[in-house]
């Protein structure tokens, strides 16, 4: 593959592929044509055939794709085939329900760790983890080869929370918290702000009501 740019929306659009082959592959099916995964996932077939050409194709002419062979590359091009170590900051409500949702770890995405200010819930556990002080947070990315640590606290706390992150080494965000991260160019933070996508859902059913 060549190295050049790929736009987000085609990155945005790669786990809704994985998704949907993974369902094919579930059923069964060994093959599926550009056109049938556009049936399925509301995606024009030129475009499907457009983002995929960004990493090689993968399809043959007369064929179509390959579903086992598709879902594995798609994978690996999300970085699927390896682990990926992640500590969840802020015991919460939000926090205990990523760390007790098992899809994660069958998409190789272990928690390792959980920290927390609250003395109250310091020493508990979720799912064999254990709620640690922050003043441990450091030290524990530092020897358990942490690469994303995900952000389900205030956003008050949580600038100084990720440059301490980054001090550490840490190589991505998964941002929970309603504040932008500024950080270093090779650092990733992927934002997740919930309310956003329910007035986005407002917005829809108004405009088509």
């Amino acid at each position: 593959m060549e190295d050049r740019e790929i736009s987000q929306a085609v990155i945005g659009r790669l786990p809704r592929y994985f998704r949907y082959l993974g369902e094919l592959k579930d059923q069964g099916i060994e093959r599926v044509s550009s056109q049938e995964l556009s049936d399925i996932m509301r995606v024009t077939a030129s475009q499907i055939r457009q983002d995929l050409n960004n990493f090689g194709g993968f399809g043959q002419q007369g064929y179509g794709y390959n579903v086992v062979y598709l879902y594995d590359e798609i994978g690996k091009i999300l970085g699927l085939h390896k682990e990926h170590n992640l500590i969840i900051v802020g015991a919460g409500h939000l926090g205990q329900a990523l760390v007790n949702y098992m899809n994660f770890e069958r998409r190789g995405f272990i928690f390792r760790g959980i920290f927390d200010i609250d003395e109250r819930i310091q020493g508990t556990q979720i799912r064999g983890i254990t709620v640690r002080p922050m003043e441990e947070m450091e030290a524990f990315v530092r020897g358990n080869d942490i690469d994303i640590a995900v952000l389900t606290i205030p956003k008050t706390g949580a600038v100084a929370v990720a440059e301490k992150l980054v001090s550490c080494g840490i190589k991505g965000f998964w941002n929970f918290a309603h504040v932008d991260l500024h950080v270093p160019d090779n650092i990733q933070v992927e934002n997740v702000h919930l309310s956003d996508s329910l007035m986005k859902l407002s917005y829809n059913i108004l405009s088509h009501a």
